[in-house]
């Protein structure tokens, strides 16, 4: 997650480096993952140059698929329209869409555009929600991806979304549900109800803990410490068992 290509800086000064490393930590996992997913931040700017270049870097993933949802990064001046030109293909509305892989059903998400300060999915988003999981049966393992948490971690920063709790409650009878995001650039968890929340670290630079100073401002560690901060997540599901079973990676 959060690659934040263009980013230039003190906290990271070659971002393109870090975030080519961890495509290298996964093509060297020791097998073929059915799929990958970004979680949004792709790009700093959102210039076509930066999507361009994530574009082609993400192209030499070792796996089948490669799934994106968009940060507000990736939609600075535009709305998203350059990150759905690049990456919307085969999406609805601003980017939104669901598919069925390795026998879990999973739900893509954009909460980063409209934002006031939380983050905001709207009526249309919620009612493809609903219709997308009313003929699936209960025991279906949901995983819904966004770039905003869809739980409130810390909305005084923004770290959440205001009407997550409608789009939850469309998946409230599912045994297994499972949401990923990013653009908190540091690993956390949660569990609530039938829902286990986790956020992903970021490849680019780290963010405070919650309530550390005024700001989710890039935080810039002593030489030698970045990459302690960065990584890759490896969540891995079995069929059967009622939740995912959870391995942290970090960049070495």
């Amino acid at each position: 997650s959060d690659s934040h290509l263009g980013f230039t800086g003190a906290a990271n000064p070659d971002v393109t480096d870090t975030f080519g490393h961890a495509i290298d930590r996964i093509n060297n996992l020791g097998y073929t993952p059915d799929f990958v997913i970004h979680t949004g931040d792709l790009t700093h700017l959102s210039t076509p140059d930066q999507f361009d270049q994530v574009k082609q870097m993400m192209s030499g993933l070792k796996t089948p698929h490669v799934f994106t949802v968009p940060g507000e990064h990736d939609s600075v001046d535009d709305a998203g329209q350059k990150y759905r030109s690049a990456f919307g293909a085969g999406t609805r509305g601003d980017g939104w869409y669901s598919f069925d892989i390795a026998g879990v059903h999973v739900i893509a998400l954009v909460n980063s555009l409209n934002l006031k300060k939380l983050g905001h999915l709207g009526v249309e988003q919620l009612e493809f929600v609903e219709k997308d999981v009313a003929g699936l049966t209960s025991d279906t393992p949901i995983i819904v991806i966004s770039h905003i948490p869809l739980f409130a971690m810390y909305p005084d920063w923004g770290w959440g979304t205001d009407d997550a709790a409608q789009a939850l409650s469309h998946l409230s009878r599912f045994a297994s549900v499972t949401a990923l995001n990013g653009h908190v650039h540091q690993i956390f968890s949660k569990v609530e109800g039938n829902v286990t929340f986790y956020s992903g670290t970021t490849t680019a630079y780290p963010l405070p803990h919650p309530g550390d100073g005024p700001a989710p401002k890039p935080v810039t560690l002593p030489p030698g410490r970045l990459r302690d901060a960065l990584g890759i997540r490896e969540v891995s599901y079995t069929r059967g068992e009622a939740a995912l079973a959870l391995k942290e990676r970090t960049l070495q």
